[in-house]
């Protein structure tokens, strides 16, 4: 199955130190609604970092109780020790999940055959599909096209999620893709150029809110109906950057919380809560 459309890279809503469970069922009820091709839980914007292993695998139960198979589940499973991300992967397996969405071995900075032997080693080891995720920013390390293109052949690498912050790299890959090979942008900003250009979606922090025009950009796209689609990314790129201005993903719950989507702003430490400039803009659109 080739992934395309809107993917939500879901946070994990907090209430006294504690997964707030209630408000995580309504919110996926509320996204399955509005249009959205899959959901992602435990990945940066749902704060891993922060989780314990105990809270890593009741995230993933409660999130396939919660969706009934109403939508395909990738799971974030990542890491810098091989190893350990492969017996994180075979914990996930005992869940209905369809796939992992797996980052780049970050802060020990390995080479490209690093790299191509870590993610070959996972590809071995699991029957579940895998998106790779290239965040060089965050990691330290660049994935590039060429070990992409031969991380491709692998029948369970289905896709990219694209945050290289390289739009030349970018640009390559989408006029050249591999063949049944899922382009994602991971980088919101870039979310219609990617669409503009042949890539097949996104997986967009974004997302949580005005989820439903992202959903119509990319229907309007895909239609061809690229008049359409202009007028409503003017809409949407004048309040993605307001999300991103502080660190992911304490801006978007404090536009949750005041929406009622979620009890509580609350994020765990090393994040803090947003400043107060930040909500005077963040009120001024939502």
């Amino acid at each position: 199955m080739q992934l395309t459309g809107v993917w939500l890279p879901i946070i994990t809503p907090f209430l006294n130190d504690r997964i707030d469970y209630k408000s995580y069922k309504n919110m996926i009820d509320h996204y399955i609604d509005k249009g959205i091709s899959g959901i992602i839980p435990l990945g940066t914007t749902g704060e891993i970092p922060t989780l314990t292993d105990f809270e890593f695998e009741e995230m993933i139960e409660k999130t396939m109780e919660f969706t009934r198979g109403r939508l395909p589940v990738y799971v974030g499973i990542g890491g810098n020790h091989t190893s350990r991300v492969i017996k994180k992967i075979k914990l996930a397996e005992y869940y209905d999940i369809q796939g992992i969405l797996s980052v780049c071995p970050y802060y020990n900075r390995p080479n490209q055959e690093g790299i191509y032997s870590h993610f070959k080693s996972i590809a071995e080891e699991t029957h579940l599909s895998i998106v790779l995720y290239n965040i060089p920013y965050r990691t330290g390390v660049n994935i590039e096209n060429e070990t992409i293109y031969k991380l491709a052949e692998f029948k369970n690498i289905v896709g990219l999620k694209d945050a290289s912050g390289d739009i030349k790299q970018t640009m390559a890959l989408l006029m050249n893709p591999p063949k049944d090979f899922s382009i994602l942008t991971g980088e919101d900003i870039f979310f219609y150029i990617t669409l503009m250009l042949g890539g097949q979606g996104g997986i967009l922090a974004a997302s949580h809110l005005k989820t439903e025009k992202f959903v119509e950009l990319y229907q309007k796209v895909k239609g061809n109906d690229t008049a359409a689609a202009y007028q409503i990314w003017q809409e949407l790129y004048r309040f993605i950057p307001l999300l991103f201005r502080e660190p992911n993903p304490a801006p978007i719950k404090y536009c949750l919380s005041k929406l009622g989507m979620i009890k509580s702003p609350e994020v765990r430490l090393p994040l803090v809560e947003i400043s107060e400039q930040l909500k005077e803009k963040l009120d001024s659109v939502f």
